[in-house]
Parts: C-alpha cells; sequence; structure tokens
C-alpha cells in the first residue's frame, strides 16, 4: 500500500451545502485516559441528510459517532473538551437530561441486539419506559414503526413471536424500528450493514433513504460504495483528525486533500 501523504498544510475541508447545522461540534477532542483519540475536530451536520463517516479501522469514527448520545461517558477514564450542540444546545453541560438525549438520539449498532422478547416487546418496551401505556396507542406505534423499517408485512402474523427467530436482515431491521418508535431527530448508525449479506444490505440501504425524510442520519460505514449509494454528505477521518468533510460527490470525484484521495483510491486502508 502506498503511504498517505501527511502533509501539515493538507487541513480540514469542512464546506457542505448552506443550512442551518443540526449537529455541531467545534475544538472537540476526546482522550481515553492521557492518548488523545480525537483531535480538535470541527464540523456541522444538516438536518434530515445523511452523513457517512469513512476512514481506517480505528481512525476513531465510531468514537466520534458516540459523542453525540454521549454514549462514550460508559467507557472508563474517557475525557472530552471543546464544544458539542444539537439543535444549538450544550449536551455536555452538567444539567443535560442524558436519558432525555438518548431519546433524542437514537443509535443501531454494528451487531444487531433485539431483546430477547418478542417481536412486539422489542418495540413496546421501549415506548413504556417512555410513559406510553395506552394498549391501543402502543400498538399503533409498533405498527407504524414497523412500517417504517419495511418490516410489517414479513412479521404481521407473528408479532408475538421471539425476535430471535427472525433472520440476520430482519432482526437488524427490528432494531431501527425500535430506534424509531420513540421518534428521535437523529438516528446514529455504526456499521449496520456490516454483518449482512447482500439483499439484507441492499434492505437496510433502501430504508435509510426512505427515513431520511424524517431522521437525520449519520453513519459509519467502511464500504465507500455504500457510502456514494447512500450518503449526502461524507466526512473522511485518520488518526483522529477530521481531514475533510464535502458532499459525497464531491470527497469521492474531487477531493480537496491528497490523503482524501489515497484512501478513496484504495491507496491505503
Amino acid at each position: 500500500m502506498v503511504a498517505p501523504n501527511l502533509s501539515p498544510t493538507d487541513g480540514p475541508t469542512t464546506s457542505a451545502p448552506n443550512a442551518a447545522p443540526l449537529i455541531e461540534t467545534k475544538n472537540l477532542d476526546l482522550f481515553y485516559g492521557t492518548t488523545r483519540a480525537l483531535k480538535s475536530i470541527s464540523i456541522s451536520l444538516q438536518p434530515r441528510v445523511v452523513t457517512a463517516f469513512i476512514g481506517p479501522s480505528g481512525c476513531g469514527k465510531s468514537t466520534f459517532l458516540r459523542c453525540f448520545n454521549r454514549m462514550n461517558d460508559l467507557i472508563d477514564n474517557v475525557r472530552i473538551t471543546g464544544d458539542c450542540r444539537i439543535g444549538g444546545e450544550d449536551i455536555y453541560a452538567s444539567d443535560v437530561d442524558v436519558i432525555e438525549l438518548r431519546k433524542r438520539v437514537g443509535m443501531v449498532f454494528q451487531k444487531s441486539n433485539p431483546f430477547p422478547k418478542s417481536i412486539y416487546e422489542n418495540i413496546a418496551y421501549g415506548l413504556r419506559l417512555h410513559g406510553v401505556r395506552v394498549r391501543s396507542e402502543v400498538d399503533a406505534v409498533v405498527e407504524q414503526s414497523l412500517r417504517g423499517a419495511a418490516l410489517w408485512d414479513e412479521v404481521k402474523d407473528r408479532l408475538h413471536s421471539s425476535a430471535l427467530g427472525l433472520s440476520g436482515g430482519q432482526q437488524q431491521r427490528l432494531c431501527i424500528a425500535r430506534a424509531i418508535a420513540i421518534r428521535p431527530e437523529i438516528l446514529l448508525m455504526d456499521e449496520p450493514a456490516s454483518a449482512l449479506d447482500p439483499i439484507a444490505t441492499a434492505r437496510v440501504e433502501e430504508l435509510i433513504l426512505d427515513l431520511k425524510k424524517d431522521f437525520t442520519i449519520v453513519i459509519v460505514t467502511h464500504n465507500m460504495q455504500q457510502a456514494t449509494r447512500i450518503s449526502d454528505q461524507t466526512a473522511f477521518f485518520y488518526i483522529g483528525e477530521l481531514v475533510e468533510f464535502d458532499t459525497t460527490d464531491k470527497i469521492f470525484t474531487n477531493p480537496s486533500s491528497k490523503r482524501t484521495e489515497d484512501y478513496v483510491t484504495g491507496r491505503f486502508g
């Protein structure tokens, strides 16, 4: 592999189509103990678009993604400095209710993780935790969420069967249905199709394109073809730095950074 050009003058490019940002970070650093894993990341993500985070393994994509719902709080010795705002609100302020934040910012993980409960209960459980108790309301949201995840027609006759009996692709769409049931503004997806076969991956990609009508979606992916198919904007990360952020078309056809060009053309990674 050809080593990337690490010229210090090859700095981040952060241009993107004009719109009021929903997610915004300024000079965000994250430390694991004394190790600086994220380095002065500044980015503005727009509402109701799909933004892809790409870059080699270990470059900080998933770590940065987890900053948006404070999942890194669950890791010992993590320290974050700088600014991270959603809708203008500092989500690391001392008075922020993290449970409410995670209601606002849903997440789908790399490995599908349905609860060992029925298909129905996988969605109803979270609704009840958030105060939805009336059975007719729960029923309506369960159906709406499964329809939103393009799963209703496949499971409507077995809602009370175990979710663990679903295929891998169906389980991942169930996890998406569970995430959107509480109507978050933002949906974070960390490699949501990496463990799926091509047909299931295509279903998830179609779903993402449909969901962006209602949700702001940020996805981490190692699959650059997937990024070109589903994202409007792409951010390239390398060794904890945001190298370049722009429209997906520009990142893949005319990047400003030599490091981005080397990565998307397969010279390293």
